[in-house]
């Protein structure tokens, strides 16, 4: 950048660069994210809503509940509220305990 205008030492300011901070990017752009506030729908507890109870000896149901490496999966991506998480992952200890569901992937 040896324009005529500036030393060596000297840097042009960001009005004299032609840029304001943003590094080439719209300002309307999130990031590919879209535009605007993102609406989703709130998960609801499945234990709460279809009154079901958290037996371990239904391995079926506890499957739903942990991923494919056999870890518990939590709560914000299942949607369970605290109280039945908290059953949820007491249950899947036991079922683990006595076989039915197994600790880590085959």
């Amino acid at each position: 950048m040896s324009d005529a205008k500036y030393n060596d030492n000297e840097r042009p300011s960001r009005q004299e660069r032609g840029t304001d901070g943003q590094d080439g990017r719209d300002g309307d752009d999130r990031g590919g994210r879209g535009k605007g506030k993102v609406f989703f729908k709130k998960k609801v507890c499945k234990f709460c809503v279809q009154k079901l109870k958290i037996d371990y000896k239904e391995s079926d149901v506890l499957r739903r509940f942990i991923t494919e490496r056999g870890k518990i999966l939590p709560r914000r991506i299942t949607g369970t509220c605290a109280k039945h998480q908290r059953a949820l992952a007491l249950a899947i200890k036991q079922a683990r305990i006595i076989a039915l569901l197994p600790f880590v992937a085959d």
